[in-house]
């Protein structure tokens, strides 16, 4: 049997793309959202860029959950994804290289 690739432009874009997402791919991928933040941060204060991210991040995860993975148990998935969030939040606080610079 061989698979039917994506009809169009949305389906092609809910699929993926079928290249492998090693570590170092994450790593890149995460980098371009953390420069778009640092540009957006000439003119918008952290306080309220961070806000912007999160709520961001929230909108794109409800998307991918109800139409690309077809999640129906909701809580469950608020479940896991703020256990992931809160587990790389302490990660990154836990990181001395993100210390205010001394002095």
């Amino acid at each position: 049997m061989t698979d039917t690739p994506p009809a169009n432009r949305k389906e092609r874009r809910a699929a993926g793309s079928d290249a492998s997402f090693d570590d170092g791919s994450f790593l890149r991928v995460a980098d371009k959202f953390i420069s778009l933040a640092n540009r957006e941060n000439r003119t918008v204060k952290a306080t309220d860029l961070h806000m912007a991210f999160l709520f961001a991040a929230a909108r794109y995860n409800a998307y991918v959950a109800k139409t690309v993975i077809g999640v129906d148990k909701h809580e469950d998935f608020v479940g896991s994804m703020t256990k992931t969030y809160q587990e790389m939040l302490r990660q990154h606080l836990a990181d001395e290289t993100l210390e205010p610079p001394k002095g």
